[in-house]
């Protein structure tokens, strides 16, 4: 397969005041495009070429690093802008995902508690997520660009903490980023899509 750049769901101002327009252009238009650019010409001639993104991403971990580094940030980031929408977050969640969240991880306070500390956790670049494993929902972190994918189980929120994230917006304030994430841009339909996939 050619991974291919998508364009935003939004405008590039449509996430202000909480993610601006010169971020977003940065990391959707070169970061996210540098993913694209050279995971297309790391893929050309390895065994992965005609392999569908998550086999291209499970495949390469711990065995073509390059490859894996390019081809699970475009994974990521695909589902990155699609995580987010204006006037999103909040904690009116539909049902099934509410109701999840209240059996699997103590209930939303907990849940925001937990996922904000994952990110302001980890240490360098990297990730916070909300993902489905055995059945369960479950709270984690990951190194640069690795995903739960790779650690068995299925990402249906993630949140960058790469400093290209968030830097221009709130520099050093990781904490705040995060509360804003949760509280201001989630589009938990989106959420609850995946989720409604797996469950």
């Amino acid at each position: 397969m050619t991974l291919k750049l998508p364009d935003l769901p939004y405008a590039y101002d449509a996430l202000q005041p909480y993610m601006s327009k010169e971020t977003l252009e940065y990391h959707h238009d070169k970061h996210h495009q540098a993913y694209v650019t050279n995971g297309n010409n790391l893929l050309k001639g390895t065994e992965f070429e005609n392999k569908s993104l998550e086999e291209i991403v499970k495949g390469s971990f711990g065995k073509n690093v390059p490859l894996f580094n390019n081809a699970g940030q475009h994974y990521n980031h695909l589902h990155f802008w699609n995580w987010m929408k204006p006037n999103g977050g909040g904690d009116k969640l539909p049902g099934r995902l509410a109701k999840a969240i209240d059996s699997d991880l103590g209930g939303f306070a907990k849940f925001k508690e937990d996922f904000i500390a994952a990110g302001v956790g980890q240490f360098g670049s990297g990730w916070a997520w909300l993902s489905v494993k055995n059945g369960k929902l479950e709270v984690s972190k990951t190194a640069n660009g690795e995903s739960p994918l790779v650690h068995g189980a299925t990402p249906i929120l993630g949140v960058d903490v790469w400093e290209h994230s968030y830097y221009i917006d709130y520099r050093n304030r990781r904490p705040d980023y995060l509360k804003a994430f949760v509280e201001n841009l989630v589009n938990w339909d989106y959420v609850d899509e995946l989720y409604s996939k797996i469950s």
